[in-house]
């Protein structure tokens, strides 16, 4: 098992590299960057000093530089000028529209976005396991078609939509204020026990909208496993045995129908970050969602660069969480199905 996680770590390495290169790329693709258009501006209005302090910063920062120079300094590979160090020397850059270092700029952000995106991930699989099985196990029933109906509107209703309508009922028929993951006095605060029980009231309403999407569709992936499992023959040879419904139930057929359930794992938090990103607007959430919008809207290529790595991050990170329970349901993983026989 070490072993097969020790592999799966190494393999990490350069699929993050790669990662890294593609998203400098397309930030790079598009024509101009910031600093570009802040010269536009400036020879506009006629402001000679400040073309100067640009001029400054294009240097400051190896933006003169080819491309592929530029991203071996973001990623701390090549020295840039005057000692620029890189992401992994720690220095993730600087966010030109906001005159500050990456760092400062993002703050709680990516806490407060890997928080919301872990117990969306939660309450998808909390939610939808025992909604699956329930469905499965009692087809056609009327709990089952009622499921598969709120399923089919999870499906069919967008995130931001959802955010609207909980935001509007709130306001109008409770007098509260659905919105933020805190109160406004802990915005600037640093952590503590009160910021925290703070964040995880104001939780509720935006894992809620986010997981409702992905509860819907894992449910109907859930039970679709499982009514495979059912069907097959060591379920019919076990029954005839005598075993019991219940002991039947949890050793085999849902150990089974498990494996995709769990490997979806992966496929899930992408489409949880990208419906945050849009929650977050909707609901005036401090994640790096609206962030994230603005520096690629500006061509703030070092914010928008830094937030999509670290994304790009939780993304594999889901996916070596996703093999490691998998390794653990299924040994055949780890032990090599592919070995020659």
């Amino acid at each position: 098992m070490l072993t097969y996680i020790a592999r799966r770590l190494f393999i990490m390495l350069p699929t993050l590299l790669i990662i890294s290169l593609v998203i400098f790329l397309i930030i790079q693709a598009p024509p101009g960057d910031y600093l570009s258009n802040m010269i536009q501006e400036l020879q506009a209005q006629g402001e000679t000093a400040a073309l100067e302090k640009v001029a400054f910063l294009r240097k400051e920062y190896g933006l003169d530089k080819p491309i592929l120079e530029q991203y071996a300094v973001w990623m701390g590979f090549w020295p840039g000028p005057n000692g620029f160090s890189g992401i992994l020397q720690g220095n993730w850059g600087w966010s030109f529209e906001n005159n500050l270092p990456v760092s400062e700029v993002v703050g709680d952000r990516l806490t407060l976005s890997f928080i919301l995106n872990f117990f969306s991930m939660l309450f998808v699989y909390i939610v939808s396991f025992p909604i699956g099985v329930y469905s499965a196990t009692r087809q056609y029933s009327i709990g089952d078609y009622g499921f598969t109906f709120i399923g089919y509107l999870g499906l069919a209703t967008p995130n931001f939509l959802l955010a609207l309508i909980l935001m509007y009922f709130g306001n109008v028929y409770f007098g509260i204020s659905v919105g933020n993951l805190m109160d406004p006095a802990y915005l600037d605060q640093p952590w503590s026990l009160e910021k925290i029980r703070s964040v995880l009231a104001h939780l509720i309403a935006p894992v809620v909208v986010i997981g409702t999407s992905g509860t819907a569709s894992m449910i109907r992936r859930l039970r679709a496993n499982l009514l495979d499992e059912l069907q097959k023959q060591y379920v019919v040879t076990a029954r005839a045995k005598g075993l019991s419904p219940a002991k039947l139930l949890i050793k085999y057929p849902i150990r089974m129908a498990l494996n995709p359930f769990v490997a979806d794992i992966g496929n899930l938090l992408p489409s949880l970050i990208s419906g945050s990103a849009i929650v977050a607007v909707v609901m005036s959430l401090p994640t790096v969602g609206p962030l994230l919008v603005g520096a690629l809207q500006s061509q703030d290529q070092y914010l928008a660069g830094s937030l999509l790595l670290f994304l790009s991050v939780l993304t594999v990170l889901g996916m070596l969480v996703s093999d490691m329970l998998l390794a653990l349901l299924d040994p055949r993983i780890r032990l090599g199905g592919g070995a020659s026989k």
